[in-house]
């Protein structure tokens, strides 16, 4: 058997780190944006870039799951590729990577709703993107099949580490926006 034999499943893989990598950056971007690190006069085109990969990312996701109707060995049916925990494939490992798109897309999608949502509940929502990002985690190191393969194992450290350090910035950082109350004046 050669990797021409099963074709769907070869650019389903593709897709799906594709997809990873993407949201990566999109998270990444989300939080480098978050704690303002982009000079004023980038802002805007880092805002642009963070939204585009976005869609790319969720793009490559569906592109992924749709390709494996096609593989001859999964045999999977479109409600196994769209309900969590019911493909014949390491059930539980592919389930969490379709929570990931659920998730990643719900709230990555709010974007688009923000002015009836309210600037601050949209923020609010937003930020548990972090979390359909770490399912996405879960779901390539235990649903891939190259999970253990330094080509993988490589990309996942590196965002894993980069996101990893930004959400612990974000976290440890005081809220952007509200700013220290100056110092009381002494009574003359």
């Amino acid at each position: 058997m050669t990797a021409l034999d099963y074709p769907f499943w070869l650019a389903s893989r593709a897709a799906g780190i594709t997809a990873y990598v993407l949201l990566s950056l999109t998270v990444c971007g989300g939080l480098v944006m978050a704690l303002r690190m982009p000079p004023r006069h980038l802002r805007a085109v880092v805002r642009i870039l963070h939204e585009r990969l976005a869609l790319l990312a969720l793009g490559f996701v569906a592109v992924h799951g749709l390709l494996l109707l096609g593989d001859t060995w999964m045999k999977a049916s479109l409600s196994q590729i769209l309900v969590p925990f019911t493909t014949p494939y390491r059930p539980f490992w592919t389930g969490l990577g379709i929570l990931a798109f659920y998730g990643a897309a719900g709230l990555g999608l709010t974007f688009y709703a923000r002015s009836r949502l309210g600037a601050r509940r949209w923020r609010r929502a937003h930020r548990f993107i972090p979390i359909a990002w770490a399912l996405a985690v879960a779901h390539v190191l235990g649903a891939g099949t190259d999970a253990r393969s330094l080509w993988v194992l490589l990309p996942l450290a590196l965002t894993v580490g980069a996101a990893g350090w930004l959400l612990a910035d974000r976290w440890l950082s005081p809220p952007s926006g509200r700013r220290a109350s100056p110092p009381a004046r002494a009574a003359s």
